[in-house]
């Protein structure tokens, strides 16, 4: 055996030792998610179906976009956000893809096309297709 073969074979018994050690106490992984507090109070959230009351906080809202699936079921995005994210109630109707009725809080519903921006003091539009177009090709 030459000097290295024999310098390791002095230190496999206590890199074994080591190792035997490391995995009879293994070290904790810490926090993967969320501190144990924040799982509890979702975990509550759900057992008693406890939703979060949500507003939409900004001054203008803006219709980003429209899915409607076969099933009917719609998914619509305001202020590049999901309405689920944001409080807003919205209506869609398949008459009319490219368009939401939208509701936030007290205020009255805004029918909006997918790119206008609504100022929620002043009910003014803005935006839009300018003089564009949406194009509906149903599947085949």
């Amino acid at each position: 055996m030459n000097r290295m073969q024999v310098a390791l074979m002095a230190l496999l018994p206590s890199l074994l030792a080591g190792q035997v050690q490391a995995q009879t106490n293994p070290t904790p992984l810490g926090r993967l998610f969320l501190a144990p507090e924040t799982r509890a109070q979702l975990e509550r959230q759900r057992q008693f179906n406890i939703q979060e009351a949500r507003s939409l906080e900004a001054g203008t809202i803006r219709l980003d976009g429209i899915v409607v699936r076969s099933s009917g079921k719609s998914t619509v995005w305001v202020n590049n956000q999901d309405t689920r994210e944001t409080g807003v109630i919205t209506s869609t109707s398949h008459k009319n893809p490219g368009q939401a009725s939208l509701t936030t809080g007290n205020e009255a519903p805004a029918d909006l096309k997918v790119g206008v921006t609504l100022d929620r003091a002043t009910r003014e539009t803005s935006g839009g297709l300018a003089g564009g177009e949406i194009r509906i090709r149903p599947g085949r």
